[in-house]
């Protein structure tokens, strides 16, 4: 295993024209990529944010015909990095889509998919309500995919609620967790950085956790603060709630020293009840 790798986070506040979502994206990673960053990764819905089922249909391509997946794809070859695109909208058929997340190598291969497992059904405060599954179809994997010599265990946004989605995932091997999201401003204010935070000490493992920010041209608000954690815990960056990117080198030996200090990966214990 390589000793260092540098990761990037991308923040943007996508709105409802596809186009100008890539433009905005492509941009900031390709910053991320002039850092050294190796693993670059953009939040969940980069390519498109509309709550009106009916304005988003028209906009939405299966995985072949996506223009977002392949400029994304063309990106990570000509960057020569690995990229995660934290989720697209995906038609594969039916009357439902897949908000599914790709792992994309150095030469603008799929490396991994992933959709998300966890839909955020939810009545929040202040009248806000959200029916993800009126949309989207649940997957029904956990995924693991090596990137530069680490395990890199894949989740998206509301998936961050279920903690045992990320000790199967380390358990399995993973040594980085990504949470590439759009909370809302409620629910992150309350709940982002002790989630986070909790998911990578209960696992050992580093987080990296793009998000979206801002007020979005559908009204929706989200929270920003990507974040990168190590295996202890400790923020090593926080992006705030402006446009932008952050980095951190992650010492990948930390994993395995967060883990001998504390080996609750491999205490569980069957028990009975209530």
């Amino acid at each position: 295993m390589m000793s260092f790798l540098r990761v990037a986070c991308v923040q943007i506040t996508a709105g409802r024209e596809v186009a100008a979502n890539v433009a905005t994206a492509s941009g900031l990673i390709r910053q991320a990529a002039a850092t050294g960053a190796r693993l670059i990764a953009t939040p969940e819905m980069t390519s498109l944010m509309e709550r009106d089922k009916r304005a988003m249909r028209p906009k939405i391509r299966t995985e072949q015909d996506d223009s977002a997946l392949a400029a994304f794809r063309d990106l990570a070859a000509e960057l020569g990095v690995h990229l995660l695109i934290g989720s697209l909208p995906i038609d594969f058929g039916g009357d439902r889509l897949a908000n599914r997340g790709f792992l994309i190598d150095p030469q603008g291969g799929i490396k991994a998919r992933y959709d998300k497992i966890h839909m955020f059904d939810v009545d929040l405060p202040q009248g806000e309500s959200f029916r993800e599954s009126a949309s989207y179809q649940p997957g029904g994997s956990a995924v693991l995919a090596d990137v530069e010599g680490a395990r890199l265990g894949l989740s998206i946004c509301y998936d961050l609620r279920f903690a045992p989605l990320y000790r199967r995932l380390a358990q399995a091997g993973a040594d980085i967790l990504a949470v590439p999201a759009a909370f809302t401003r409620i629910t992150g204010e309350a709940h982002w950085h002790v989630l986070l935070r909790a998911r990578a000490i209960e696992t050992g493992s580093f987080v990296i956790a793009p998000g979206q920010t801002g007020v979005h041209e559908d009204g929706r608000q989200t929270f920003g603060h990507s974040l990168i954690i190590d295996p202890w815990g400790t923020v090593l960056a926080d992006a705030g709630t402006e446009v932008g990117i952050v980095t951190a080198d992650l010492d990948l030996a930390a994993v395995q020293g967060a883990r001998g200090k504390i080996p609750a990966l491999q205490h569980d214990r069957a028990f009975q009840g209530p």
